[in-house]
């Protein structure tokens, strides 16, 4: 994993990513390279916020984009109360040896107010290549 994980804060809400390269379900003579990212989201604010949904913008190296929504993280819409954190795993795989991701995951609060709270643009890149993000 990442030593030092992106991270961003909207609205009280933290977001750290660590990603972390797949060799074992990689292939490059299929040209299929994979990544798992696992992800902390922090409640620092002073409300009890539900996570609705998240949407994710994923680059190739080509410049290829693709686009992926959805309700909740994993099968779930974690609720955190203030000073609570969630975090859970997921993966990404590319037809090309490197790329990025950025995203958004939709709250709301307890108070029925809606917000979106950024998750940091992260880079996906082989081991010992150079980040592309920082």
């Amino acid at each position: 994993m990442t030593e030092t994980p992106y991270e961003a804060e909207t609205d009280g809400v933290i977001v750290r990513v660590r990603p972390r390269f797949l060799p074992e379900q990689s292939d490059a003579a299929a040209r299929r390279w994979v990544w798992a990212y696992a992800i902390e989201i922090v409640n620092a604010s002073s409300h009890t916020v539900t996570l609705i949904s998240r949407r994710w913008t994923i680059t190739d190296a080509l410049g290829r984009v693709e686009i992926v929504e959805g309700p909740g993280v994993v099968g779930e819409q974690p609720t955190l109360r203030p000073g609570e954190a969630y975090a859970y795993t997921s993966g990404c795989p590319l037809s090309t040896p490197s790329g990025s991701m950025v995203g958004a995951y939709c709250f709301v609060t307890s108070g029925g107010e809606p917000f979106e709270a950024a998750v940091p643009a992260f880079s996906l890149d082989l081991p010992g290549a150079p980040r592309v993000l920082n």
